[in-house]
């Protein structure tokens, strides 16, 4: 396998710093960090970024597109000691206090690759949201503005990720995953990510690591990189059954 990430939620500096030492202690092999960036949490994902590389970490934080002033500096751009960075479109703010602009993610991956051309800059790919020609003409313009590699919406069927892999043939991928536990958290994802679900997938612990085996393994075979995103469930429950598979 190319590189396996871990995402860690920067709630704050304390619990991502307490996140951060489990994750040295169950998968040592990992090197590398994703952070998003969640306004409703007071710190930004290239502060977490800072804690990250701090613990001898490579560390990718996201970067909303919409945040971004036109006329404003870029974030990280000018970071101490950061490589990577991952834009994304971002969701409307929680309120309107937090100003945005109409900047598209493909806008940002080219303004970034102009004034920050150090930086490795990666988009996202999202299969479920959209009409899969939309999405694939959006890859394409994040493409030709320069974006360096994908990451993708968590994965739950290995029908998808062969279609994908189909799609992303030729491009520098982190597969993600996320378990998906209990049916509150199933309706979540079938709402708000608009994720359709296979007919044979359960929502329990033991039936996600299973899966995330298999597609580990599928991962591991095409030399490509993977992200895991263990929402809701312990660190330690998640990641330490598949510790074998987070080798590069």
């Amino acid at each position: 396998m190319s590189r396996v990430a871990i995402e860690l939620i920067p709630r704050d500096a304390d619990c991502l710093n307490d996140d951060l030492a489990t994750v040295k202690r169950i998968a040592s092999s990992v090197s590398t960090i994703n952070l998003p960036d969640l306004l409703r949490l007071p710190l930004r994902s290239w502060q977490g970024a800072d804690l990250a590389r701090a613990q001898g970490y490579a560390a990718i934080p996201h970067i909303r597109a919409i945040d971004i002033d036109p006329d404003g500096p870029l974030p990280c751009a000018e970071q101490e000691g950061l490589q990577e960075v991952l834009v994304i479109a971002g969701d409307p703010p929680p309120d309107e206090t937090h100003r945005t602009w109409p900047n598209s993610s493909a806008s940002i991956i080219a303004r970034y690759r102009r004034e920050a051309p150090h930086l490795r800059i990666y988009a996202a790919f999202d299969p479920y949201r959209r009409a899969p020609w939309q999405e694939l003409e959006d890859i394409q313009r994040k493409r030709d503005a320069g974006a360096a590699g994908f990451f993708t919406q968590p994965l739950f069927d290995m029908r998808m990720f062969d279609l994908c892999a189909s799609w992303l043939e030729n491009d520098d991928v982190f597969w993600g995953l996320s378990p998906v536990i209990g049916p509150k958290a199933r309706a979540y994802w079938e709402r708000v990510n608009h994720v359709v679900f296979p007919s044979e997938f359960e929502p329990a612990l033991e039936a996600n690591i299973a899966f995330a085996r298999t597609i580990l393994t599928a991962i591991r075979a095409r030399g490509e990189s993977a992200y895991l995103m263990p929402l809701r469930v312990p660190l330690e429950a998640y990641l330490a059954p598949l510790a074998d598979l987070l080798t590069a």
